[in-house]
């Protein structure tokens, strides 16, 4: 075959040159491929540089939204009892023994101390000894001294009705001459003497009985006796310290061989039942505050275990060092968690607004005094004044200056009033 006539043979080896360039290109690049990609990267951020400057960064706005906001005081504070009850010693001695251990439960009358008390049982022993003697006497009067007075006024009674008779013989008899004055005389000494007898007689059982001086002087020594062994009985009873109610020793102050005495607290107990929680309140939040608003708490300990409160106390003066007022709340309904002392948080709701315009509170600039927000608008931040109602736990109620949909910038977002952005809502 005529190779002059056959075009297609003759071209064919003009194609391999192209190949072998391309080849040789893609290895180069190969060769030099971080190169390209620094410069790929760098296109890029100029591009997106230059994005920036016509349409500003992209940003993450919060929606303005309707919904219920609740407004709360937020604080810490700690569980104690209504009150706590300080066990001290009301005699000097010596402590024998102590019987219950910090954090026990104790039950009303239960022994926690005892104190020595053998001079204090030799005391007892003692007034009842005075007792047994004063009841001796009062028996004695009555069973003796007063029946021996009865029987002697009887006999002087017996004796002077013989001297008015012999004195009526006697006056007769020297009245009609018969008689001497000698005999006289005597009948009318005798006549006093009996007089007399029985006047003494009447006066000792008038003494022996229960309204005579005797008497009364018996049942005196008597009460004194009893009154002395009462005390000695009430000492010695003091010398074992029992529990006043049922509740919790949260503290312990004695121990075995402590000399204690009078005013000195050995233990304190709080008392089962009740249980409120205390805080401190920052000034500022005072005029949001009144009884009977109600109250979510949780120990720190259990912080996913909430329980309910109702405020029930503020303190009417306002502590100057920490600028905060103490409040207090009762506990509806103790868990049985709970502990004297034991750290809780405690978010009071003081007011509530339902189905009301809202806007995420770090959105929110110069809360305080002037507040206001950056709105997007149109693609730029544009400064937006608000006038704020309530003030709810991350959220703030929106009296005028929004409406449901509107986009705000959230603070930390670094946009100033006027810049160029695009608004993306979260």
């Amino acid at each position: 075959m005529d190779m002059k006539t056959n075009p297609s043979i003759m071209k064919q080896p003009a194609a391999a040159p192209p190949r072998r360039a391309a080849a040789r290109a893609l290895i180069a690049l190969w060769q030099h491929k971080w190169s390209v990609v620094l410069i790929v990267l760098a296109l890029g951020g100029a591009v997106l540089g230059v994005l920036r400057l016509l349409f500003g960064p992209e940003v993450v706005a919060a929606r303005v939204a309707r919904g219920n906001l609740v407004q709360s005081v937020v604080a810490s504070g700690h569980i104690e009892t209504p009150f706590r009850v300080e066990i001290g010693s009301q005699i000097t001695g010596t402590v024998k023994d102590v019987l219950v251990k910090e954090g026990e439960q104790v039950r009303e009358g239960q022994q926690l101390i005892a104190i020595e008390a053998n001079e204090l049982a030799a005391n007892v022993v003692q007034s009842q000894g005075a007792v047994a003697q004063a009841e001796a006497r009062v028996r004695q009067l009555r069973e003796l001294v007063k029946p021996a007075a009865e029987q002697s006024l009887k006999q002087a009674r017996a004796n002077l009705l013989n001297a008015e008779a012999a004195y009526e013989r006697a006056s007769k008899l020297a009245a009609g001459g018969f008689g001497t004055r000698a005999t006289l005389d005597e009948a009318t000494k005798n006549l006093d003497v009996a007089r007399t007898q029985v006047r003494t007689a009447e006066l000792q059982v008038f003494t022996s009985s229960p309204e005579g001086s005797d008497y009364v002087m018996a049942e005196t020594q008597l009460a004194q006796a009893l009154a002395t062994l009462s005390t000695a009985q009430a000492r010695l009873g003091y010398a074992t310290i029992v529990a006043p109610r049922e509740g919790v020793l949260i503290t312990r102050n004695v121990e075995r061989g402590s000399v204690v005495q009078p005013g000195k607290t050995l233990l304190v107990l709080a008392p089962a039942g009740e249980s409120q929680i205390v805080v401190q309140i920052d000034e500022k939040n005072l005029g949001q505050l009144a009884l009977g608003q109600k109250a979510v708490a949780s120990a720190d300990a259990y912080p996913d275990q909430r329980f309910n409160a109702v405020l029930n106390y503020i303190n009417p003066s306002v502590d100057i060092n920490r600028a905060s007022v103490e409040v207090k709340l009762s506990v509806i309904d103790p868990p049985k968690y709970l502990r004297q002392d034991m750290t809780v948080s405690v978010d009071i709701a003081t007011a509530q607004r339902d189905d009301v315009v809202i806007v995420p509170a770090r959105a929110v600039h110069d809360a305080m005094t002037a507040p206001f927000v950056l709105k997007a608008v149109n693609g730029r931040s544009v400064v937006q004044k608000v006038k704020l109602g309530l003030r709810g736990v991350g959220y703030f109620e929106v009296i005028e200056g929004l409406q449901p949909g509107d986009l705000v910038i959230p603070l930390n977002a670094g946009v100033k009033s006027g810049q160029r952005i695009r608004a993306v809502a979260s």
